[in-house]
């Protein structure tokens, strides 16, 4: 706090020499400073967080706000440290401190001790109850989400033209792959206009510019109501049915908004995006080689291998002296031959001996056999007669004998 008697000795003696009372910038932003902090000493306030932001210094700035207005709050590292929940942008909180000013920008603030949490702000509440609606219908599920091409030869970016998104992203391609071919569809990303254009802008590309690798949406930093637009549900839906693969960037890594759930993959900022789709080309000239080396060691050991095998069989005995095989060969044959040819005459006799058995068995069981020894068939009619009661008197017979037939008539 100024000492308010330095600063009135000091206006007192710049306003002696024509009697005008005489204020620098800061004896004006000192005094609203010492007027603040004394009437607003402790107060309590309600209000939603918005564009919280949280140092390497420990201490938080952000801004509360209700449905018309805002005031900026400070809380410094002393104080946070206390906190036994985490603050973010959205959330609606109760704070105790008090009003004072920034002297160097000449704004007033509330210099937070205390917070305590009251839930939800309204676009904190929409923004759960549409992630809850989209998530129970699918679109958060990985099974739809479709693979980043490992190479890309050709960008498709929707951001605005004029913001720092842009710029990051452009600056990385640049020096990591200068190759890749970048078409840039500019959009509002902030306002009421947005999120049509971020949707019909990735429908637009789909339709007109089919060889595209992949889509980077997204835009730089900001507050909750920033980044709203990423949020919508006409933009979660373009985003779901673009047969281009999409990576969501938007903001800074802390923040999350739809679009990251719905896209194939969510980068944390733009450069970041940046990076993903472009390969470092010194890192892939240095795989190239490594690549190129494997194939040409490779190539080398196949060929002392095929080496080693036509050295094997121009030195062997097949190829060097073959005349010797087919030496080998023909010996064999010829005994294989005298072999065929003995069985096959020991199958032929044992044939023919059993031949003439046979036939002298069949000889024995001859009739004719019989008839030479004295015997005689009697036939009736072409009937051999074997009883007396076959024939009568005046019948014909034929009597066979061994050298012939007599025919003879029954007395």
């Amino acid at each position: 706090m100024v000492d308010l008697f330095d600063f009135q000795t000091t206006t007192e003696q710049e306003s002696n020499e024509d009697g005008r009372l005489i204020y620098s910038v800061t004896q004006i932003n000192s005094e609203i400073k010492a007027i603040l902090e004394d009437s607003y000493r402790s107060v309590w306030v309600c209000g939603e967080i918005s564009g919280f932001k949280h140092y390497s210094s420990g201490h938080m700035y952000f801004t509360l706000k209700d449905e018309n207005s805002q005031i900026s709050a400070v809380m410094f590292s002393g104080y946070n440290q206390k906190l036994k929940f985490e603050l973010k942008d959205g959330m609606q909180v109760l704070l105790y401190g008090k009003i004072t000013s920034y002297i160097n920008r000449g704004t007033y603030q509330i210099q937070v001790y205390h917070v305590e949490e009251k839930g939800l702000g309204t676009l904190q509440e929409a923004f759960e109850k549409l992630k809850k609606k989209l998530f129970e219908e699918g679109l958060f599920d990985s099974s739809h989400k479709k693979e980043i091409p490992y190479i890309v030869n050709k960008i498709g970016v929707v951001t605005s033209k004029d913001g720092a998104a842009l710029h990051d992203i452009l600056s990385v391609l640049n020096r990591r792959f200068s190759n890749v071919e970048v078409l840039i569809y500019p959009v509002r990303v902030q306002g009421e206009t947005a999120k049509n254009e971020i949707a019909d802008a990735i429908q637009y590309l789909n339709e007109n510019h089919k060889e595209l690798d992949v889509l980077l949406v997204g835009r730089g930093g900001g507050s909750l109501e920033d980044l709203w637009a990423f949020n919508e549900e006409i933009v979660a839906r373009a985003i779901y049915n673009s047969v281009i693969p999409v990576i969501s960037c938007v903001g800074h890594e802390v923040d999350f908004t739809i679009a990251d759930f719905v896209a194939d993959l969510r980068a944390p900022t733009p450069s970041a995006a940046a990076e993903i789709v472009s390969k470092n080309k010194t890192d892939l000239e240095e795989k190239l080689l490594m690549i190129k080396n494997r194939i040409v060691n490779n190539i080398k050991n196949i060929v002392e291998i095929y080496d080693e095998k036509i050295k094997f069989f121009k030195n062997c005995r097949a190829l060097s002296k073959p005349y010797e095989i087919y030496e080998d060969k023909i010996q064999y044959i010829d005994e294989l031959k005298e072999k065929l040819v003995f069985n096959i005459n020991n199958l032929i006799l044992n044939k023919q001996q059993n031949l003439k058995l046979n036939a002298q068995k069949l000889d024995l069981l001859s009739p004719l056999k019989t008839l030479s020894r004295g015997y005689s068939v009697c036939f009736k009619d072409g009937k051999v007669v074997k009883k007396t009661e076959q024939v009568f008197k005046d019948d014909i017979l034929d009597i066979n004998l061994s050298d012939g037939m007599i025919k003879t008539k029954v007395i």
